[in-house]
């Protein structure tokens, strides 16, 4: 049985609205979660105070997501996300773009040493 811990979307059009849940791999986006640990609202919302910058609202059951966690849930690159965010998991970098850069300069680096070796 492969439980992921993903986002399932809710609210109007142009105005999303997430849960946070575990849920079969296998199932639907929507479908009915084995539980519901959060929410998420990505809508910035103005401070209190008034003084500031907007923040997105999450709400999250941390003890029952550790549980969740620890019993071998893989959550889904936004829920890393979120949960790197509250600091439940180590954050998740894109390397691609750096290892292409890097496998780049190593490769005109060994072109270079060839073309003295030859020399």
């Amino acid at each position: 049985m492969v439980v992921k811990i993903r986002l399932a979307r809710f609210g109007k059009a142009n105005s999303p609205f997430y849960n946070i849940v575990v849920a079969q791999a296998r199932s639907a986006r929507n479908s009915k979660p084995i539980e519901v640990l959060g929410t998420y609202d990505p809508i910035p919302k103005p401070p209190p105070n008034g003084e500031g910058k907007p923040f997105k609202d999450i709400k999250l059951d941390i003890s029952r997501a550790k549980y969740w966690l620890g019993v071998g849930a893989q959550p889904s690159d936004p829920a890393w996300r979120l949960l790197s965010m509250l600091g439940l998991l180590e954050p998740r970098y894109n390397f691609t773009k750096a290892q292409e850069k890097l496998g780049k300069s190593i490769q005109e680096i060994s072109k270079v040493e060839r073309v003295e070796a030859a020399q």
